[in-house]
């Protein structure tokens, strides 16, 4: 499965691990294709998932590695004024996103927070999450990255948020690569999941599929 997807995600990228980051990329790909395109669908599958769950319009909602606001697209304009919080690496991406996604009107109606930071600084958001979402971040992160992104979420989590990550399921054998990269392919077993979560003070509960069109499996921490 994993060896067909990556044939996939070089038809976005004909070099996965030679495309350029950061704002090269950006240029180089356009800022959909840059987050791996199938907008409408992945931006919709989120969206309707979180509503599933509870999420409701006085709920805030923490998206990690937001980029140019696929899910924000959709989540913005239903949650109340100031209740989106993006947190996202490249600011290219977040400028574009609201230039050409959001637009002035809708970014001076609802004040969605927003954070660049490659640090995963959750703290410097006013308010706590009811909901996190990190949508095919970890796919591309390395374990000790992965650790800092829960490490730095767990302290401004409130009693009943919930966190929704994730991954792709590793075949026996799968090897990651040795650095985390925008456009590398990083899968875990169902116990790698559920451990990054209980050792950083997280209680995991393995969901699995969800219908995402790339076969990527979900999983739940709280605390």
């Amino acid at each position: 499965m994993l060896t067909t997807l990556k044939k996939k995600l070089r038809t976005v990228f004909p070099n996965l691990l030679l495309a350029p980051q950061g704002d090269a990329g950006v240029r180089a790909a356009g800022h959909r294709k840059y987050v791996g395109g199938a907008w409408d669908e992945i931006g919709q599958l989120q969206f309707d998932f979180l509503v599933a769950q509870g999420m409701r319009p006085q709920d805030s909602l923490l998206d990690i590695a937001c980029g140019c606001f696929r899910l924000g697209v959709k989540a913005i304009p239903y949650l109340d004024r100031g209740n989106y919080l993006g947190i996202e690496k490249e600011q290219a991406l977040i400028d574009l996103g609201v230039a050409e996604e959001l637009g002035p009107q809708l970014v001076a109606e609802k004040a969605p927070e927003l954070v660049v930071s490659a640090a995963f600084e959750s703290e410097k958001f006013s308010k706590q999450p009811d909901y996190a979402i990190a949508q095919s971040l970890f796919t591309h992160l390395t374990p000790e990255v992965i650790d800092i992104c829960f490490a730095k979420l767990r302290p401004v989590m409130k009693p009943n948020s919930r966190f929704y990550a994730t991954y792709f399921l590793a075949a026996p054998g799968f090897k990651n690569p040795k650095e985390s990269h925008d456009h590398g392919v990083f899968a875990y077993s169902q116990a790698e999941m559920c451990e990054f979560g209980t050792r950083n003070g997280f209680r995991a509960d393995y969901i699995g599929d969800w219908n995402h069109p790339r076969s990527q499996v979900i999983v739940v921490y709280s605390i």
